[in-house]
């Protein structure tokens, strides 16, 4: 499922809306001002900012002006009644939606379904390949030498993440965070789990890749010559 990037400096509407989009099935990335929204992105790609306007060191108009420029994502602007002039400088800035607060779960979910409809509608899915191996993210299989094979889901979102950013090495913190969510309240074996499964599947499968493990960090994708 998409992630989606929340910035406010205000945690209860932080906690509000990222509870709502976890329940919603997306994954949750949170922020509480402009300059850590940028840090998140070049960390975590996400698939739309959800934006306050009212912010410390970078305000939201600011921070849409910057996602523009470097990011092909959707942005949502959400300002205050009493701030209700900043729907033009938000689309003067860039902005792709703007929201009033207070605000029904509902309509954001639904504004931010139709934005990355818009968006994957315009784009094509990017496919992953590992040799004789391709990922397919627009229907969670992987393909080898012509057969297709179907993943659960965490272990498919698990898989593509690491097959993004082969030899990166992701600490099991940020692969809860990215793949189970920032409001996850699970134990982080269950990274141990996956990844154990994802090896028990692929190891008879291709040697186009193997998941190595860095001792006391995380894991990595290791991609074969």
């Amino acid at each position: 499922m998409d992630r989606i990037l929340v910035v406010d400096d205000d945690p209860n509407i932080v906690k509000f809306v990222g509870l709502n989009l976890t329940e919603a099935g997306y994954r949750v990335v949170t922020a509480n001002d402009g300059r850590r929204a940028l840090e998140c992105l070049k960390e975590t790609p996400c698939a739309l900012a959800v934006v306050d306007v009212m912010m410390p060191f970078m305000d939201g108009l600011e921070l849409t002006k910057v996602i523009r420029e470097e990011y092909d994502i959707p942005v949502i602007i959400l300002t205050a009644k009493s701030h209700i002039d900043d729907k033009a400088d938000g689309f003067k800035a860039g902005t792709d939606d703007y929201l009033v607060k207070p605000f029904e779960p509902k309509e954001l979910l639904f504004r931010i379904e139709a934005l990355l409809r818009r968006y994957k509608a315009e784009g094509e899915h990017d496919l992953i390949r590992i040799g004789e191996v391709t990922i397919h993210p627009e229907n969670y299989s992987v393909d080898i030498h012509g057969k297709i094979y179907m993943l659960p889901l965490k272990e498919f979102e698990l898989l593509h993440l690491l097959a993004e950013y082969p030899g990166q090495v992701f600490s099991r913190e940020q692969l809860i965070e990215q793949i189970w969510g920032a409001f996850y309240e699970g134990d982080e074996r269950t990274v141990d789990v996956h990844i154990k499964r994802l090896r028990t599947r692929f190891t008879k499968l291709t040697d186009a890749f193997s998941i190595k493990t860095v001792r006391g960090v995380g894991y990595f994708l290791e991609q074969k010559s």
